[in-house]
């Protein structure tokens, strides 16, 4: 697999990596400048031309991963039998330039409502280089006339037409996909929130509506069996604490402030690459 294929691999299943470029080659190297090639956990994809050079490439690739990093970094390394390398000797008689560049997992998120509000802030987080998932019950809602604000949406949109019964679209969703559960419907809410606190896989999941509308939910789902922690954790009001109106862009961009300032401390606190 060439390393452009890779890349869309691995932000397709938010998976990281590191991409891995020849940037400066002096004299004699194995490949030229730009050549490039990509790193994960336990794979590699493409070539900067093997040897010691792409062995230590690897090596510092996976440090990078492991360590959780997020800043690119360089290194040089020079061709010749009078520098030995960790992995042996290349006696090219150049010096190559390498640049790592840490792959980040993108956000995802999925709005379950696409009303007033829900395109408000669809239309804000297309803006954005994330997953964004679009689901509505309602026929019609999703065509391509309401959705042509988003035609030229920086964010990768999946569009679920086919939901009739949209909770069940939360088995489709990524890992750690934040759930923003706004419909028509407070039944529909409810069940939506049902669902997805019954999916370990998600990530925040939260609910728009008053705190007379919380109250009832929340009575319901613990009703149900659900583990009163877990039901704690659901985020409501979503958005910033104090939102600068109640019209649905208001709403919407308080509700993008607050997912943003999310999207920030889970990139500070990434999970590092298994070892």
């Amino acid at each position: 697999m060439r390393w452009l294929q890779a890349v869309e691999k691995l932000r397709a299943e938010r998976r990281p990596g590191v991409l891995v470029t020849l940037t400066a080659v002096r004299g004699h190297a194995p490949r030229e400048a730009g050549a490039k090639m990509v790193v994960t956990s336990d794979a590699t994809y493409d070539s900067i031309g093997g040897g010691n050079v792409e062995a230590t490439a690897i090596t510092r690739a996976r440090e990078l991963l492991t360590a959780g990093e997020t800043s690119p970094s360089t290194f040089t390394l020079d061709l010749s039998d009078k520098a030995p390398g960790e992995y042996g000797v290349q006696c090219c008689g150049g010096e190559v330039t390498v640049l790592l560049e840490p792959i980040g997992v993108r956000p995802a998120v999925a709005i379950f409502g696409i009303g007033h509000v829900g395109l408000e802030l669809a239309r804000i987080l297309a803006r954005h280089d994330l997953d964004l998932h679009l689901v509505d019950s309602r026929p019609g809602q999703l065509g391509d006339d309401v959705l042509a604000p988003l035609a030229d949406a920086e964010a990768r949109v999946h569009v679920h037409h086919e939901a009739v019964l949209p909770e069940l679209v939360l088995a489709e969703l990524p890992a750690g996909t934040h759930v923003l559960v706004m419909t028509h419907d407070h039944a529909e809410d409810l069940a939506l929130l049902d669902a997805a606190l019954r999916s370990a896989h998600l990530g925040p999941v939260g609910v728009i509506g008053s705190s007379a509308k919380w109250s009832r939910f929340r009575s319901t789902l613990l009703a149900d069996g659900h583990d009163a922690a877990a039901v704690d954790a659901v985020v409501t009001p979503i958005g910033l604490p104090s939102p600068a109106g109640k019209d649905p862009a208001s709403i919407a961009v308080s509700v993008a402030a607050a997912l943003l300032q999310a999207f920030a401390g889970e990139t500070a606190h990434a999970p590092r690459a298994a070892t």
